[in-house]
């Protein structure tokens, strides 16, 4: 039996998915696991999201074979016996919603986004009821499950469980058409429903795809819009309308993957404004300090 640490170098609010079926399989052909603290372990997985995620500090454990993986260190995917397992949700005991993904990949090629290069062309990936465990809400974290007839007959899978769900990367405003609203409009919804607005050209889609989901009573909390922030001219004009059309703008400052660079201080300063909401219904932007 081998003793297995796990390290979620990002912790940043949602269970590493990667260290869950890592922890299943460990599990399953009984080795111990835990997360690391100190002590000697004979293998441990370093999982990392996030490129800018801060590494910890490795001299305080015997931390044998470290294995290092996610998109924060390189594009390595898990062995497939290990992927297809439902994941361990005891070790995140705080988390009640199930996690995974029913697609994988995405059909755009924006130039921002890592996901085309990561994953290729959108593809089925997983049944809903694969990674449920018996539970009834589930955050979905497909990049663009309405562009794949899979993605599209999961979600009515998903209606008839009654299963509440979050699809926590946003839907493609482009793909929202009357059919597709009214589907959507029978989802028990676990959270706001997410679109996305990272150009100007993208408005005229979120808007209508708005309209369509109003015009069937489409009711989640609200209508959740990430705002891609790299010109901040164009930015304004996006977050100024979405909150006039009654959306809630989320504003995301640019990251260059490739480059690996950081977002600059004005578009970190815009997107903070935007997203504390008090300021902004308050404050212009060009008063904001």
């Amino acid at each position: 039996m081998a003793k297995i640490g796990l390290i979620d170098v990002d912790g940043r609010g949602y269970p590493n998915l990667a260290l869950m079926k890592l922890s299943a399989y460990h599990k399953r052909i009984g080795d111990e696991v835990d997360w690391c603290f100190w002590g000697h372990y004979d293998i441990t997985y370093m999982s990392k999201v996030f490129s800018f995620g801060r590494d910890p500090d490795l001299t305080l454990a015997d931390y044998g074979n470290v294995i290092r993986g996610g998109t924060g260190y390189n594009n390595n995917e898990l062995p497939i016996h290990i992927d297809r397992l439902c994941p361990d949700y005891s070790i995140y005991p705080a988390f009640k919603d199930a996690y995974g993904f029913l697609t994988r990949g995405c059909p755009n090629k924006c130039s921002w986004c890592i996901v085309p290069v990561k994953e290729g062309a959108i593809r089925p990936y997983a049944d809903i009821e694969d990674f449920l465990d018996g539970r009834k809400t589930a955050v979905l974290m497909d990049n663009n499950v309405l562009a794949h007839e899979h993605g599209v007959l999961q979600i009515e899978k998903i209606i008839k469980l009654k299963i509440k769900v979050d699809f926590n990367q946003g839907l493609d405003a482009r793909l929202i058409d009357r059919q597709t609203a009214k589907l959507l409009s029978k989802v028990k919804w676990l959270k706001p429903l997410r679109m996305a607005c990272d150009t100007d050209v993208s408005l005229r889609h979120v808007k209508k795809a708005t309209r369509y989901l109003r015009e069937y009573n489409c009711t989640p909390r609200n209508y959740f819009i990430y705002v891609l922030v790299k010109e901040i001219d164009s930015a304004y004009r996006r977050v100024r309308l979405l909150d006039k059309w009654g959306l809630d703008p989320f504003a995301q400052p640019y990251r260059d993957f490739v480059l690996n660079k950081p977002p600059t201080k004005e578009q970190k300063r815009f997107a903070r404004w935007v997203n504390h909401k008090a300021i902004f219904r308050s404050v212009e932007y060009k008063n904001y300090k």
